[in-house]
């Protein structure tokens, strides 16, 4: 499949790199924050994915926001209240709603129009409980996302296991895949999962203590472009 995105990182900044990927509509730019936090432009609108974690300041405020979970590493009212413009729409399950003003929900399987994306909501959770009994991700609580832009569709999994709901997606041009235990699921796993639905470009986020060049080596032959990005900055 085709190779769509041109990588442009700042000098001196290995963190802030940002992803150009040509669309219909024009370029659709992303900017990785940290661990599951991200930053798209695209059509002069600012977007942002789950706003937790990382520095914002200096940053755009958002046209958009979409937040994933209740959790701290994706969810944290005060960056999203600092970051939105007035009439910011954010997109976001009912767990979310709860404890963050002013969200529009979206639950499991619904899709919404923001401007020129359109967003679809796929479901993320834990096939079964950890090894200490905790179920960390409820099926229905939480929300992955599908965001389609100029014909180009990215998917970004949220916590979740590689669940049939993930295997059966079909036609993602750029997908973000996470893996960390005990939360979510092993490189391995990610990789399998990733197998599945065979999209054209895979990076792994939300990676945090993880081995990413297992995960690159399950996926060699696929012909899947594994990109591997630095997602935490250093002390």
């Amino acid at each position: 499949m085709r190779r769509i995105a041109l990588l442009v990182c700042l000098t001196g900044a290995p963190l802030l790199c940002t992803e150009s990927f040509p669309t219909s509509k024009g370029v659709l730019q992303l900017t990785p924050i940290q661990h599951a936090s991200l930053m798209i432009q695209a059509g002069g609108k600012i977007m942002y994915i789950d706003p937790a974690q990382g520095s914002y300041d200096g940053r755009p405020q958002a046209d958009y926001i979409l937040i994933t979970d209740i959790h701290g590493d994706h969810m944290a009212p005060a960056i999203v209240a600092k970051l939105k413009k007035p009439g910011a729409v954010i997109l976001a399950p009912q767990a979310v709603a709860a404890q963050v003003p002013g969200c529009t929900v979206i639950a499991n399987g619904q899709t919404a129009r923001l401007g020129d994306f359109v967003v679809e909501a796929i479901p993320m959770y834990n096939l079964a409980p950890a090894a200490d009994g905790t179920l960390y991700h409820p099926k229905g609580r939480g929300n992955g996302y599908i965001l389609t832009y100029g014909g180009k569709r990215f998917y970004f999994s949220g916590d979740t296991q590689g669940t049939p709901e993930m295997k059966a997606l079909r036609d993602i041009d750029v997908a973000f895949v996470c893996m960390n235990l005990p939360f979510t699921m092993t490189p391995q796993e990610a990789a399998e999962a990733v197998r599945a639905f065979h999209p054209a470009i895979v990076y792994p986020y939300h990676y945090r203590g993880s081995d990413l060049n297992a995960f690159a080596k399950a996926l060699e032959g696929t012909g899947i472009d594994v990109r591997l990005r630095d997602w935490y900055p250093k002390p």
